[in-house]
């Protein structure tokens, strides 16, 4: 197999003082580095360059920039949705908006929420990420990645137009189940904008998933075999194995419920069963889809925790066999959320969703294994990646309990079904996400987030999630049904909507730390100096500079082992400085102990 070479680099290696210099450009003489540097370094990108270069780039850096600011837009957009659904509910009768209006913000909120927050998310941080970690200096098909940001930014915007039309936005819910989602039911443009604007935004999420797997499966540098990769490429392989799985379901079933909407078909009348045909198609995709936005977050604290635990992942090969496990059992376990139908064998769906709590287990294991008796320090990353372990094992227990039939008749539809979800999902998404913002900021923008406005962030959001959602579980128990627009004083459901919406509030605010963080970063912000600001970086992105060049690195390190820049940053300690540096040519880190890839 060819050897990997870095476009442009040549035979690169390293200048005076460590510097990493290109082969064919000499290193500035001592004294004269600022000299070299200072003319372009001063030179400000006017604002029509800066637009124009997002609109052509294909750069993987900048996509994934695109992918993870656009959803973060559309994530802000749904939380003034949530507090404005808590607002009404905090109070018996109508106070704020007709319960029509409450059924199209929940609808909206529920499909930002999963696929026009979550879904992008992944494949944000897997553009400006994964291919760092691999050693490639782009992704495999750099133009039709920049095709599916603008087919993911047109869809969701199709879908929230809906808002936009005289009768609004879809009322039918995100799982839009038949025949309410019909056009009997739910007429009017606002469904056939959400019903469109999710093929589009599907088509984005399909495309790119073959460019990653591509990707890992071609580009990866030299010494990086399959079983050196970092566990967050993992989790992105696979992933992206499930969304091949799952999204081409929802696009064909979208597309009968299209043709029922706009042609009279009869794709999913409720006389020839249809009613069950959607749920069995929806949620064939609706579960692997939870794990699809699961993985790559689990990837993203697995490469966190090491880290600032000052010590390797603990069980390595154990993670990556409960990510197999988990993509595998995925797709065995949709009618869980189909007990309540009596169309399906529950004994065999029931143990299906036993059973993937066993690798998620694994996982939660290992991450605490890593932990045991490490060095720990809790900078901010640390602190998400710890918050995020609270919330996902609450999650994860309450999981268990609706895999029981019984208990699971008792309280499907109730607010004890949307605690349990926005554990598992915003518990896992969100603290995760905000997790790997800290984490990689300065590998993606050069300059480090305050860790004072950090903490301050973590503290309201991690306050503001539990006291918002852990009253819901007694809500549900109680009997409130989810989806209602209103309750009755005698019900007894105020009290406690009372502090889950007051604590929605506080939720809501906690983003104000961050949005000020990132703006105060931008323009007063230190700049970073070194590969890896926070000294234990494991794996190979923390081996170039912040932020990376074009094609990402000038030279690639030896890869010998699942740890290569902590390998060449700190040599002693990693074992791998007794052995002599080697170069090739044409490739200055030197060849590969293993010529070619497993």
């Amino acid at each position: 197999m060819t050897p990997f070479r870095a476009p442009g680099t040549g035979a690169a290696g390293r200048g005076q003082g460590g510097k990493r210099v290109d082969a064919g450009r000499r290193a500035p003489r001592e004294g004269h580095e600022e000299e070299a540097a200072g003319p372009a370094a001063e030179r400000r990108v006017s604002t029509g360059r800066r637009v124009l270069g997002w609109l052509t780039t294909t750069d993987h850096k900048v996509i994934g920039n695109l992918y993870l600011v656009t959803s973060f837009g559309f994530f802000l957009a749904a939380g003034v949705m949530a507090m404005l659904m808590r607002a009404e509910l905090m109070r018996p009768g109508m106070q704020l908006m007709t319960p029509l209006q409450y059924n199209q913000l929940f609808t909206v909120h529920g499909t930002i929420m999963m696929l026009l927050f979550a879904t992008p998310t992944f494949a944000g941080f897997a553009n400006a990420v994964m291919p760092l970690q691999i050693g490639a200096p782009d992704v495999a098909f750099p133009r039709l990645n920049a095709f599916t940001y603008w087919v993911f930014l047109f869809g969701g915007l199709t879908v929230v137009a809906g808002f936009l039309t005289s009768e609004g936005a879809a009322p039918f819910g995100w799982f839009s189940y038949t025949p309410l989602s019909r056009a009997e039911y739910s007429p009017g443009a606002g469904g056939d904008l959400w019903v469109m604007g999710l093929i589009v935004a599907g088509l984005s999420t399909i495309l790119g998933a073959v460019n990653f797997i591509t990707t890992i499966i071609t580009l990866r540098a030299p010494g990086m075999t399959l079983f050196r990769m970092p566990l967050f490429t993992w989790n992105v392989l696979f992933t992206s194995i499930l969304v091949l799985l799952a999204f081409p379901v929802l696009t064909a079933a979208l597309f009968g419920l299209a043709a029922d909407r706009m042609f009279g078909a009869h794709v999913f009348d409720p006389a020839n069963g249809g009613a069950l045909l959607w749920q069995h198609l929806f949620w064939f995709f609706g579960h692997p889809e939870v794990y699809i936005v699961a993985l790559p977050f689990f990837g993203v604290i697995t490469e966190i925790i090491p880290v600032f635990s000052r010590k390797p992942v603990f069980g390595y090969l154990g993670l990556i066999g409960a990510t197999m496990a988990i993509t595998g059992l995925s797709a065995t376990v949709w009618a869980h959320h189909m007990f309540a139908t009596g169309g399906v064998l529950l004994p065999f769906f029931s143990l299906m969703s036993f059973l993937i709590a066993v690798p998620t287990g694994v996982k939660f294991f290992n991450w605490i294994g890593t932990m045991w008796k490490g060095s720990l320090s809790f900078e901010t990353p640390m602190l998400w990646s710890i918050g995020f372990l609270v919330s996902f094992l609450l999650g994860g227990l309450t999981g268990v309990l609706i895999a029981s039939p019984p208990l699971d008749f008792h309280l499907t539809d109730t607010y004890f079904i949307v605690a349990h979800l926005h554990y598992v999902l915003f518990g896992t998404i969100v603290f995760a996400t905000f997790a790997g913002f800290y984490f990689w900021w300065p590998k993606m923008t050069g300059r480090m987030l305050d860790e004072r406005l950090g903490k301050i962030h973590f503290w309201t959001l991690f306050a503001g999630f539990h006291g918002t959602f852990l009253v819901h579980h007694w809500l549900g128990q109680q009997g409130m049904p989810r989806r209602y627009a209103d309750y009755l004083a005698a019900d007894g459901f105020t009290a406690l909507n009372t502090v889950s919406s007051l604590s929605s509030f506080l939720l809501g605010l906690s983003t104000l730390p961050f949005l000020y963080n990132v703006w105060k970063t931008t323009q007063y912000g230190e700049k970073v100096t070194t590969d890896d600001p926070w000294g234990w970086g494991r794996s190979l992105e923390w081996a170039t500079s912040c932020p990376p060049p074009r094609h990402n690195f000038h030279a690639l390190p030896r890869i010998r082992s699942e740890s290569p820049a902590f390998d060449l940053h700190h040599p002693r300690t990693s074992g791998a400085g007794h052995r002599p540096p080697t170069a090739s040519a044409g490739h200055p880190a030197g060849r590969p102990e293993s010529g070619g890839r497993r």
